[in-house]
């Protein structure tokens, strides 16, 4: 009609607003889709903070995640509800931080290190980036000491390294999680650091209670992010809980970091960078996402001052070990556990399948009758499950296989002492020493 008002276009809009002005701390929505905004400005970085401030004054805290052509592409930290076109859009000039100090102990925090619990705010000592310092190769120390998590057949079969960085692979429903919660409540160590990245909110509570238990809270920090959550809280609650265990390892403390799940951080990486344009590779995983991956492994390890021991679970969609993210995973890790789902079906708990388990470092912290020991077992091990499928049709003949016969007459014991109980615990020197006293009756 005559007169009347034509909107302009999204495109005529931005080059507008590119002629007005130099956006250097301040910009404007283009435009949102899904958790992704659009805006023209403000000068800034990939990983800088940000906040968006929409019509009713509330600010939403955002992250830049890319650009587009001449705009920038972010992503809110928790929700794109209420932020429309024109809200301005703020740069703060800084990276996320997170406030630590020995007062995290014995708390449950959020990923962005605010209590869960129900109490005060943490007294801080200081403010540290969620992306910490990139350690020097040279700056590692040689890992030549045992470290005791309590469980037998690790402590046996995959013995740990204080400083060592192990992965727990298994399906859906396997017992990660019971096995994530022995080691932490079991593992010598000054200082227990839990990330549980995009976990189920009920599961929350439950850890707390009967896997972590009172005793290891009050050793522990609980960084948490649930699954309903942004995928940016997803990834801040595994790199602020590396940031925290850096922080007390600092101090001269030996950390334990357990991170459940790595499956579900390389998933939210996966998100955010789809949402920033990058190309997908194998299922879907853009090529990021695995960087983000060995970024987060190094970052723990034996130093001069402290260390950090770290337990990452990692799921196997289908019982897989050929998925492309576990095959990168387990190539990042100085050892790994596989769970099987066959052993707990039939009531063997932890079901840990030595015979695909390695840890890389056992040989540098464990003595000769040890490790001997230990290949004694491994071989009975095999021998059984070559033979398996012959023994229980009753194909197999005694006195035909030596290995197998003593296989055989082994497994009753080996059975014994592999299955444990999630509340009992064995202090290493009593370990190896009913491990010794097996292999002798093998």
């Amino acid at each position: 009609m005559p007169g009347e008002r034509v909107a302009p276009s999204l495109e005529a809009y931005r080059r507008r607003l590119l002629r007005s002005q130099p956006w250097r701390w301040r910009g404007e929505v283009l435009q949102a889709g899904g958790q992704t905004i659009e805006s023209i400005g403000p000068n800034s970085s990939v990983g800088e903070s940000c906040e968006i401030v929409d019509r009713q004054g509330r600010v939403h805290l955002a992250e830049v995640i890319g650009f587009r052509g001449t705009t920038v592409l972010s992503m809110p930290v928790n929700s794109s509800e209420g932020i429309r076109f024109g809200d301005a859009v703020e740069a703060l000039g800084r990276r996320p931080e997170i406030e630590v100090g020995p007062g995290l102990q014995g708390r449950v925090l959020d990923a962005m290190g605010q209590p869960m619990d129900g109490g005060r705010r943490p007294v801080s000592s200081g403010a540290l980036s969620l992306n910490g310092p990139v350690r020097q190769p040279l700056e590692r120390i040689p890992i030549r000491t045992p470290l005791g998590t309590g469980i037998r057949v690790i402590d046996a079969m995959l013995t740990v390294g204080r400083g060592q960085r192990v992965g727990i692979f298994g399906g859906s429903g396997v017992g990660k999680s019971t096995l994530i919660g022995m080691m932490t409540r079991n593992t010598e160590a000054d200082v227990t650091v839990v990330g549980l990245v995009g976990e189920r909110g009920r599961e929350v509570g439950e850890f707390l209670e009967e896997a972590l238990g009172e005793e290891g809270r009050a050793r522990s920090v609980v960084l948490v992010s649930t699954s309903d959550q942004s995928p940016l809280m997803r990834i801040r609650a595994a790199l602020s809980a590396a940031t925290v265990a850096e922080y007390f390892a600092a101090e001269g403390k030996h950390v334990l970091l357990v991170l459940d799940s790595l499956t579900r951080f390389a998933m939210a990486a996966r998100e955010i960078g789809l949402a920033a344009g990058e190309p997908a590779t194998a299922k879907g995983y853009t090529p990021s996402v695995f960087t983000k991956l060995a970024k987060l492994i190094e970052r723990a390890g034996n130093f001069e001052r402290g260390s950090i021991t770290a337990f990452y679970t990692v799921l196997m969609e289908g019982d897989d070990q050929q998925d492309p993210l576990v095959d990168a995973v387990r190539s990042l890790l100085d050892g790994h556990v596989v769970l099987s789902r066959t052993l707990a079906a039939e009531g063997w708990y932890p079901p840990v399948q030595v015979l695909d388990s390695i840890s890389r470092l056992m040989p540098a912290v464990t003595g000769g009758e040890h490790r001997e020991s230990a290949i004694l077992v491994r071989r009975l091990l095999s021998a059984y499950a070559r033979s398996e499928d012959l023994v229980r049709i009753g194909a197999y003949r005694p006195g035909a296989d030596e290995d197998l016969d003593r296989a055989l007459r082994a497994q009753p014991l080996l059975r014994s002492f592999m299955v444990q109980e999630a509340g009992d615990r064995m202090h290493y020197p009593m370990c190896l020493q009913a491990f010794f006293e097996l292999v002798k009756e093998l």
